[in-house]
């Protein structure tokens, strides 16, 4: 059976997607051979997006971060176009994404949980305001609330916790679903990776350029991009 035959088969469809999705878009992904964890930086960029980073040398991690963890200019590919198609058309309920660059939402789609936050959302640590990403990217050191708190960009870092309330919308949204595809992910992030496991529907969809934990079990496999698969689908 095709990915074409599956979507016409199916009314619940869930995306799961990473770094790949984003690729397309001109942002580099983490893990491939040209990814940030393979260039050089004086600190590794594991280490640098963690928790304890942050609050030690927060300086330096906002230097990384506002090099190479912010896109502003990056615009939503063929993969989200069709995502957000799929959904106008009532076939896809929910897209979930480990990405943090909003690209999903910017190319239309509105049910999205970003499991690893948002750089477009940046909260106050002391009074909790929240700041748009201009906030970020306009200042040259750490950025500060007006009241005078420390602000940080509402994304996951190494060492934090996902939030439960999405894990919870996660979880119900793959447990529902008729069929469930696989995006632009190694499936190499925990806690992430191992929501897959709750889906119980009829087809499961693998789409990426390289091998994953989910290929055994999925009923297609598709080592392509995203785009490519997604924009040749027909929306009846």
């Amino acid at each position: 059976m095709t990915l074409q035959q599956m979507i016409n088969d199916s009314s619940r469809i869930v995306f799961f997607g990473g770094a790949g999705v984003s690729t397309e878009s001109g942002i580099p992904d983490f893990r491939s051979a040209d990814g940030l964890y393979n260039q050089q930086y004086l600190y590794p960029p594991e280490t640098i997006v963690s928790h304890s980073f942050y609050l030690r040398h927060t300086e330096e991690f906002y230097r990384f971060y506002r090099d190479r963890m912010i896109f502003p200019d990056a615009m939503p590919n063929a993969a989200h176009q069709k995502l957000a198609e799929l959904e106008k058309a009532g076939k896809l309920s929910c897209v979930i994404t480990q990405n943090i660059d909003g690209l999903h939402q910017a190319a239309g789609s509105k049910n999205v949980v970003e499991l690893h936050g948002s750089v477009h959302r940046n909260y106050c640590e002391k009074c909790g305001k929240f700041h748009p990403l201009s906030t970020v990217t306009e200042c040259e050191s750490i950025p500060e609330c007006t009241c005078g708190g420390r602000i940080k960009p509402d994304v996951v870092l190494y060492e934090e916790q996902l939030k439960d309330e999405d894990i919870t919308r996660a979880v119900n949204e793959i447990s529902s679903a008729d069929m469930l595809i696989i995006g632009g992910t190694s499936l190499a992030v925990y806690p992430a990776a191992g929501l897959i496991t709750y889906f119980g529907g009829r087809y499961l969809v693998v789409i990426n350029k390289t091998p994953t934990s989910a290929d055994k079990n999925a009923d297609l496999v598709m080592t392509d991009s995203i785009g490519s698969v997604l924009e040749k689908i027909d929306i009846n």
